[in-house]
């Protein structure tokens, strides 16, 4: 559950941090007040906007032990200890990521509108939004899946059945084209004829 609730927020974070880098910066020539910013900070807490970036440094650092474990295994304890040393003294960087985050936010979005951001998120309705979108929206995509079957298998169909009507014995097929009758797709890309 929590990785595909990261996921979600992921995505959510992901689709407004797009938002913000395609035009949505009407507030970058603005100076940004101190509550604008502590609201842009709330704002991404309630999204967990950032969350999904809590592994990349203890992820870097298991990547490099491996690696120079691999090359030197007889140093094993000390490059392990060393690398979780490093690790450990490069994590109050993390605060700089948040800080960029909140500027991103905060010229992105008004103080109002990121209040309104976090009381959704923070509300049961938002909670169960970042509990439950991911498993909604792959059930979503499943469904749409199976509704593009139906539709290109009906096109198909009544397509040949109109195709006949106007044509006669001319006409040609989805089948002819390589389209799968039973549902609508291409059954074989490399035996459709060429155009």
């Amino acid at each position: 559950m929590a990785i595909s609730n990261g996921l979600f927020r992921g995505a959510g974070a992901a689709a407004l941090i797009a938002f913000a880098l395609a035009g949505g910066t009407a507030h970058a020539q603005e100076q940004l007040s101190d509550s604008h910013r502590a609201a842009a900070r709330a704002a991404i807490a309630a999204l967990g906007a950032t969350d999904q970036f809590d592994q990349i440094l203890p992820g870097t650092a298991e990547q490099l032990k491996a690696a120079l474990i691999q090359s030197t295994p007889n140093f094993e304890a000390e490059i392990s200890s060393t690398i979780d040393d490093v690790a450990v003294s490069l994590a109050s960087r993390r605060g700089d990521l948040e800080r960029e985050a909140a500027e991103i936010y905060a010229r992105t979005f008004t103080e109002e509108e990121l209040n309104a951001i976090t009381e959704f998120y923070t509300s049961p309705a938002g909670l169960k939004l970042l509990e439950n979108g991911i498993t909604v929206t792959q059930e979503l995509m499943r469904s749409a899946e199976i509704w593009a079957t139906g539709i290109s298998r009906d096109l198909a169909v009544e397509a040949d059945a109109a195709l006949e009507q106007r044509l006669g014995d001319q006409a040609p097929t989805a089948e002819d084209a390589g389209i799968d009758p039973e549902t609508g797709t291409v059954a074989d890309p490399a035996a459709t004829p060429a155009q």
